[in-house]
């Protein structure tokens, strides 16, 4: 019998705790009380919140399909996918807590107060009990401050913003996404390997929380080891041409152009650059490069034979298992139940928002209760593995988790359209590790958890 199996009277049904005398803890007292939207009939409902349409609304659409195909798993339709080997064997295939999964969804529009207001209607409307989703921080940030005050969880999906789970982390928000300073320490040794310690860098960075996180990210990385930062010029999340933005690039006396920008942003900037001929200059006696610290193949379909050579990172690929090993357990099984569904490889937003979607499942079985503070506490700490990125571990200082990080450039003679990146290499989790209070991620608190009772 589960701890968090209690009645309305907050007593507990195995007749231990509450009779000796002890307070209750937090989630226990919540549950006295109920909790928002507690699932009173056969079904639970889980809001998909993804950018339908807008500057990520490629990100969104994989994303969507990434919850379709996690919900007839869970609800045991198809081949189980990920199921079958995600560490855990708590879900069976038969719902969640015997309750068949239902959804809904919303368009966050790449806007924050578009995103809050979908998110809403889904927990007041239609009574969802966890929110997830989203492919800009912007959003998450937004999204996962309205979730902790009403009282659902949040699973963030694609966002990669330092603040989402530092100065604006929540106790109802859980991220499984990296962030940039993940990505900044994988890929700094690697571009210094392929470009040397003496380059000078000018950035373009996206003007929100991300952008402003992972220039700052990048640009620590790469000064440690030697580089120079030039100019960061914030540029709107609207924009849709930057051919002003790219000219003064070529008389800043930089020789590498780092583009802090995702989705059709990056694939925008990135065919301006070399459509001003910024891969076949030299500058300092050097070739000029181009850095893209964060994109993924959606991107790299976008940008076509501009991305061949470009490096960044991702937070997993679909060739990882095939690639590198059983250690990536899972990737094999999710690509194939998700190719057989849609005919293509899933994108890392996709797997990251599968992911996320079984692992709030994972612990409502594990907590026995659908109280967002038990599930809470079932996710804060722990340690799993299976779904396709190695050994990973929710820390309960910032529910942030940690695991390995992909370091990829686009292929050059890729053999079809769903092999435009290539694997450099995988960096493990203990180089992008950072201490719960590292400077980049202080200001903002944890709290407590939130059932919205």
């Amino acid at each position: 019998m589960s701890k968090y199996d209690v009645t309305r009277r907050g007593v507990l049904r195995t007749g231990a705790i509450a009779g000796a005398g002890f307070a209750l803890p937090t989630y226990l007292r919540a549950q006295e009380s109920g909790y928002l939207n507690a699932p009173t009939g056969s079904t639970v409902t889980l809001g998909f919140n993804v950018p339908q349409t807008g500057p990520y609304a490629d990100e969104g659409a994989d994303e969507l399909r990434a919850f379709e195909l996690a919900v007839e798993h869970l609800n045991g339709e198809g081949d189980g996918g990920m199921l079958n080997t995600f560490s855990s064997k708590s879900l069976s295939g038969s719902g969640i807590l015997g309750k068949k999964v239902d959804f809904v969804t919303g368009d966050t529009q790449t806007k924050s107060d578009a995103a809050r207001a979908s998110a809403k209607s889904m927990i007041e409307k239609d009574g969802a009990i966890m929110i997830s989703g989203g492919s800009s921080s912007g959003v998450a940030v937004a999204v996962q401050g309205l979730c902790q005050e009403a009282g659902v969880i949040f699973m963030a999906g694609l966002t990669h913003s330092n603040d989402t789970t530092g100065k604006d982390k929540k106790a109802n928000g859980f991220r499984h996404f990296f962030n940039a300073y993940m990505s900044a320490a994988a890929l700094a040794p690697v571009l210094k390997n392929l470009y040397g310690d003496d380059r000078r860098a000018y950035h373009l960075t996206a003007d929100y929380t991300w952008g402003w996180t992972q220039q700052e990210s990048i640009a620590a990385a790469t000064e440690a080891m030697g580089w120079e930062t030039v100019n960061n010029v914030l540029t709107p999340l609207a924009s849709t041409d930057f051919s002003s933005y790219i000219a003064p690039v070529l008389n800043s006396g930089a020789d590498v152009l780092v583009l802090n920008h995702y989705g059709g942003n990056m694939v925008n900037s990135l065919t301006n650059a070399v459509q001003f001929g910024l891969r076949e200059k030299q500058a300092n006696g050097k070739n000029f490069e181009i850095v893209v610290p964060l994109y993924s193949e959606l991107m790299a379909k976008g940008a076509g034979k501009n991305i061949a050579g470009i490096v960044g990172s991702q937070n997993w690929d679909w060739k990882l298992e095939n690639e590198m090993g059983d250690k990536y357990a899972g990737t094999n099984a999710f690509v194939k139940s998700f190719g057989e569904k849609y005919g293509f490889p899933p994108s890392q937003a996709a797997q990251t928002c599968y992911a996320q979607t079984l692992l709030y499942a994972d612990a409502a079985e594990r907590a026995g209760t659908f109280n967002p503070c038990g599930i809470a506490e079932a996710l804060a700490g722990y340690e799993f593995d299976g779904l396709g990125n190695g050994p990973t571990t929710y820390r309960a200082e910032d529910h942030q988790c940690f695991k390995d990080v992909v370091v990829v450039k686009g292929a050059a003679d890729p053999e079809d359209e769903f092999n435009l990146v290539e694997i450099v290499e995988v960096t493990p989790v203990e180089q992008v590790t950072y201490a719960p209070d590292h400077p980049m991620f202080a200001g903002g608190e944890l709290g407590q958890c939130n059932p919205g009772a």
